[in-house]
């Protein structure tokens, strides 16, 4: 079902048409709950520090995680303070609580625990409502500079300072809302920023837009840290694995890198592996994404996970800086889009 949805949803044929009336009942509901939290029917908060909101407007993955990592970079290495918040998507706990570096995907969530190992010493908090993980981050590190939310776009009750809507290659897709389209809510609307991985940002994007390039690293990591060479894998079969929203554009990405895939396994979206067992045993080398190595790992500490490299468009960071320094000279901190 999943698989027809995100074909249908590539052009306006059948299947959306079809959709169409449940999407504009969808739009309806959109709309009415955006104008309550403008009008403050519904409750909103702001933390008190610059927010930055990284998220979507489609469903399935745009890439929004790696973006997040390379923001926290970027802003220590002007030397601020940033610290993330997340709802921590796929985590049994409900608990609002820190994300370690040892912390596991099933504690806090994959996307988060990916953050935190990938930054060490940023700090990183989960909990079920955002506002919720703020507070604690601020109360357990009252120096933060900018607080990044991973994803939340659409999760009005946090109000923010800037948003930056992230696009995997597909844009928009066939331009519908929900269920006969992708979208989450109407596209085009004002945003902060605009990373599309496609050649040209989605139609009608009037934010400042730059483009986003994906590739792999030229290594694989295991669990203990070591590296191994990705010229080494080839010339041999290996099993690739991959639990995200497309699992092929990491497949492809391999075979472009030289490897040879024997299996290329697909799995849903932030897939536990709990009762995961590989197909072919150790036979072959197991290569998967860095998020699904975090909850591979604890059982599997043998598999391989080949880092993603983002790239970002030249302008970008250099537009982002003035932004984040308007915030943080601003009492009130409105940038971007209105607050709720």
């Amino acid at each position: 079902m999943q698989g027809w949805l995100q074909r249908s949803w590539r052009k306006r044929g059948p299947g959306a048409l079809a959709l169409l009336p449940v999407a504009l009942l969808y739009g309806a509901v959109v709309a009415v709950r955006r104008r309550l939290y403008r009008s403050g029917l519904l409750a909103s908060e702001h933390p008190g520090r610059p927010v930055i909101v990284v998220g979507n407007v489609i469903a399935g993955g745009a890439g929004k995680t790696p973006v997040v990592i390379a923001l926290a970079r970027h802003l220590q290495s002007r030397g601020l303070r940033p610290g993330v918040i997340s709802r921590g998507y796929g985590r049994q706990s409900r608990a609002c609580m820190a994300v370690l570096a040892d912390s596991t995907a099933q504690e806090v969530g994959d996307e988060p625990a990916l953050i935190a190992r990938s930054c060490p010493g940023l700090p990183v908090f989960v909990a079920v409502q955002r506002i919720e993980a703020a507070r604690a981050l601020l109360s357990a590190h009252p120096d933060t500079d900018v607080i990044l939310c991973d994803d939340g776009l659409q999760h009005l009750a946090l109000q923010r300072d800037l948003e930056i809507c992230v696009f995997n290659a597909d844009g928009t897709g066939n331009g519908f809302l929900l269920p006969a389209g992708p979208l989450r809510e109407p596209w085009p609307r004002p945003v902060g920023f605009v990373l599309h991985a496609a050649a040209l940002p989605p139609a009608g994007t009037s934010s400042p837009a730059f483009g986003t390039r994906r590739s792999l690293a030229p290594w694989a990591v295991r669990s203990d840290g070591q590296h191994i060479a990705i010229r080494e894998l080839r010339g041999r079969p290996v099993h690739a694995v991959a639990a995200v929203a497309q699992p092929e554009v990491f497949f492809e990405m391999l075979r472009a890198a030289g490897l040879t895939l024997a299996q290329a396994e697909g799995l849903p979206d932030h897939y536990d592996f709990d009762s995961w067992e590989a197909l072919f045993g150790e036979r072959y080398s197991i290569i998967c994404t860095e998020k699904d190595a975090v909850k591979l790992w604890r059982r599997h500490p043998h598999v391989l996970a080949v880092p993603l490299v983002l790239d970002i468009d030249d302008g970008f960071f250099k537009a982002l800086d003035i932004a984040v320094d308007q915030c943080l000279a601003s009492a009130t901190g409105q940038l971007g889009t209105p607050r709720g």
